[in-house]
């Protein structure tokens, strides 16, 4: 692997007694789609907001391109864009008045044109968040994370709620995403999403990784698993399939979608 990106180191968060993160390592290389999975409550949300320098961890290591976003987030905003679950934009601010007043927060940020275009928002520059459809306003919080032409993208859970068709269409905006240079670490927890776009990934359960590998090495490495979704099922319950290893060493490879 190139130099990571991102590195992760051992990264733990606990509120109180509630662990939500024991022990988190990985490494992202530069122009991968790098997927964390897991339940529902798993800490793949948490352990992005570390990264992105939006919580304090408790303990462990991180690096952002070769910065501390815990000690210094201020020095990494520029370069990371972040999306998340739920967008936060007021009912009757236009999709051009949301870009134009996050693009004022950066210095170099994308022509906002070109973006709309590429994210097929055009038509729906000027109208109301409120009047957007679902898969809609997920892209308008795709374009919001990529307004400022960060380096890395992180996307929680940005498909979640949107229908069959809403979602594939989402899928492809990811891959231009990464097509265009950019670094994506994608949280979800929709399996067949992480095989299709993902290069590599980790699993998290109980807030530590329970496997980590290419989306084609992790099923190879689970007897009877067909899919991702298998070996899933298999390492986060009790019942399942028969794990052989948990974490095989693979060269990144991009996954066919």
């Amino acid at each position: 692997m190139p130099d990571p990106i991102v590195e992760v180191r051992n990264l733990s968060k606990s509120y109180g007694r509630k662990v939500a993160l024991a022990d988190v390592s990985f490494a992202v290389a530069p122009g991968e789609i790098f997927g964390i999975l897991g339940p529902n409550g798993s800490g793949k949300s948490t352990a992005a907001e570390c990264v992105a320098g939006l919580r304090e961890a408790s303990g462990g290591q991180i690096r952002v391109l070769g910065i501390d976003p815990q000690a210094q987030p201020e020095l990494i905003r520029d370069h990371v864009g972040v999306q998340f679950q739920e967008a936060a934009l007021h009912d009757k601010i236009t999709v051009i008045e949301a870009l134009r007043l996050f693009a004022g927060f950066y210095k170099e940020p994308v022509d906002i044109d070109d973006l709309l275009g590429e994210l097929g928002l055009t038509e729906k520059r000027d109208a109301s968040f409120k009047s957007l459809s679902g898969g809609q306003k997920q892209r308008v919080s795709i374009a919001l994370a990529l307004v400022g032409n960060p380096k890395i993208a992180i996307l929680d859970e940005l498909t979640t709620g949107l229908d069959p068709q809403a979602r594939r269409t989402t899928w492809d905006v990811v891959r231009r995403i990464r097509d265009r240079g950019a670094t994506v670490l994608l949280i979800t927890h929709f399996m067949e999403e992480a095989e299709r776009l993902c290069d590599r990934l980790i699993i998290i359960d109980g807030g530590v990784v329970i496997a980590e590998g290419s989306p084609r090495d992790l099923i190879g490495s689970v007897a009877g698993a067909r899919s991702l979704e298998d070996v899933f099922v298999a390492l986060t319950s009790s019942t399942g399939f028969a794990s052989t290893t948990t974490t095989p060493t693979a060269t990144p490879t991009a996954t066919e979608a």
